[in-house]
């Protein structure tokens, strides 16, 4: 099956209007950095509560990781709540997945009240194996959801044409389009006051009794300061050594299936429909590992013809950032923050992490110390959580030293690429990063990542240089397209 063009279904079905190129306001109640699903959120509820709020974005509105995701809006985040339960205790599990469903239906009822068509459906989810020795698993994880007041139960079978050996079925569940969605609360936060820049990356904060925003057109201040750009981008309180990043890739092509939002336990392929077509996601692996991503696609594409898809419409890929305990850091900044916020570690369930995130630091920022605060701080310590933290840096610390005896040996000679290949090799002292345009033309920058030194690899779907320790990303030219990296990657001589 012949794999388009990567272009999001979302971005591409959703045109927007430009909010680049505006005045800055010199000064805000609030300052929210990434308009994506947290941001916004975020931004809508403080100035609906009559807040002067500026959104300042790198790119555009909903164009980053919150325009590329299969847009699922469930409480149901995998075989999640057992472990849960298991390492923190039900009460955690019970506020988790509170804030979850409380998330689910405010997009539900905001949505309905503000009149945005963003296809907003309801939807069964499930998480299903084809494993006969994991049904104990599931059967653990449909009674610790039970318990913990979510709408689960046990079911033997699923629709789809798979071998289930049984599921795990959260009712009353959502999915809808992601990017009408945000451009609807974007217009929301505009008419209520709020300003949205975009093309306005944040290059410093300065913290402070009035913290500071810096930017290309210039500087705000404001009594606090929202991070929620994904990856945060200020390098405070150690956040690139907590997240653990992979990207998860996406097909959708004319299909149809049984209502219903599907996950693979085992595989973590993901399953639903839009408007006629079929989503089918998954094949997700380390952002910057030395991986053929265009065969990835590919076994998604097979995996899309299982259910009756014969040719495809779009493909993308989205940016995925996971914590060593699987629960997102929303809160302060750092433990000497006052007035900076974060909100970041969603692990593949943005769409209701981010919104609960907003949600909460709405209620954070005015004061309030809701019971679920705690769960998400972003300063807290489990030490529980060590090993795995151990583990991812000391995968970072492999990728570091490895990628360079790799570069070393010259696997790649530069002369020798072709048009729309990419490589890291050796430059007398220096290692460089050189693509290979369609038209011939050569770009070459410097392959060291400008975050904290490690070597970038070529994704050879997307055509960008990704970064295996930290999950930065840049364009072929060096521009960012992802931090942690706030540089592009200067150019070299070819």
């Amino acid at each position: 099956m012949r794999l388009p063009d990567p272009l999001s279904l979302w971005l591409d079905t959703a045109p927007a209007p430009g909010r680049a190129n505006r005045p800055l306001p010199s000064e805000a109640d609030v300052v929210v950095v990434g308009a994506g699903i947290a941001g916004l959120t975020t931004a809508y509820r403080l100035a609906a509560e009559g807040r002067s709020v500026v959104v300042l974005e790198a790119g555009r509105v909903a164009g980053g990781v919150s325009g590329h995701t299969t847009a699922k809006i469930s409480a149901q985040h995998a075989l999640k709540y057992a472990q849960l339960a298991a390492h923190k205790g039900t009460e955690a599990a019970r506020r988790y997945g509170r804030t979850q469903l409380d998330a689910l239906e405010w997009i539900a009822t905001t949505s309905a009240e503000l009149g945005i068509e963003c296809a907003f459906e309801r939807r069964d989810s499930l998480v299903h194996t084809s494993e006969r020795q994991m049904v104990g698993q599931l059967e653990s994880e449909a009674e610790a959801a039970a318990e913990a007041g979510l709408p689960a139960e046990r079911v033997p079978d699923i629709e789809l044409p798979v071998d289930a050996a049984g599921a795990v079925r959260f009712t009353g569940q959502a999915q809808f389009h992601p990017r009408r969605w945000l451009l609807g609360l974007a217009d929301a936060v505009e008419h209520r006051g709020g300003v949205i820049l975009e093309g306005s990356p944040v290059s410093k904060v300065d913290e402070g009794t009035v913290p500071v925003v810096h930017t290309a057109h210039g500087s705000v201040r404001a009594r606090d300061v929202v991070i929620a750009t994904h990856y945060p981008i200020l390098d405070r309180g150690l956040y690139f050594a907590r997240l653990n990043v992979v990207r998860d890739l996406v097909v959708a092509g004319e299909g149809r299936i049984p209502p219903g939002m599907y996950l693979d336990a085992v595989t973590h392929r993901s399953v639903r429909s839009y408007d006629g077509l079929v989503l089918v996601g998954g094949e997700h692996y380390r952002t910057g590992a030395r991986v053929d991503v265009e065969a990835r696609y590919a076994a998604l594409a097979e995996a899309a013809a299982g259910f009756g898809v014969t040719s495809l419409t779009h493909r993308w890929s989205a940016h995925d950032l996971s914590t060593v305990d699987g629960v997102p850091y929303v809160g302060r900044y750092h433990p000497g923050s006052k007035r900076l916020w974060v909100a970041t570690g969603f692990g593949q369930w943005g769409m209701t992490g981010g919104t609960a995130a907003g949600l909460l630091l709405d209620r954070l920022i005015r004061g309030d110390d809701p019971p679920e605060a705690g769960l998400y701080d972003p300063n807290r310590f489990d030490p529980r959580s060590t090993p795995a933290l151990a583990r991812d840096n000391l995968t970072v610390a492999k990728y570091f030293v490895g990628d360079h005896v790799r570069a070393l040996g010259g696997e790649t000679r530069a002369d020798s690429l072709r048009p729309g290949e990419g490589a890291v090799t050796r430059a007398g002292v220096r290692f460089a990063a050189t693509y290979v345009a369609e038209d011939g033309r050569r770009h070459t920058v410097n392959a060291r990542c400008t975050h904290l030194g490690c070597l970038v690899a070529f994704n050879n779907a997307e055509k960008t240089w990704d970064c295996p320790c930290h999950g930065s990303r840049f364009a072929p030219d060096g521009s960012v397209i992802q931090g942690p990296a706030t540089r592009p990657l200067p150019p070299m001589e070819p």
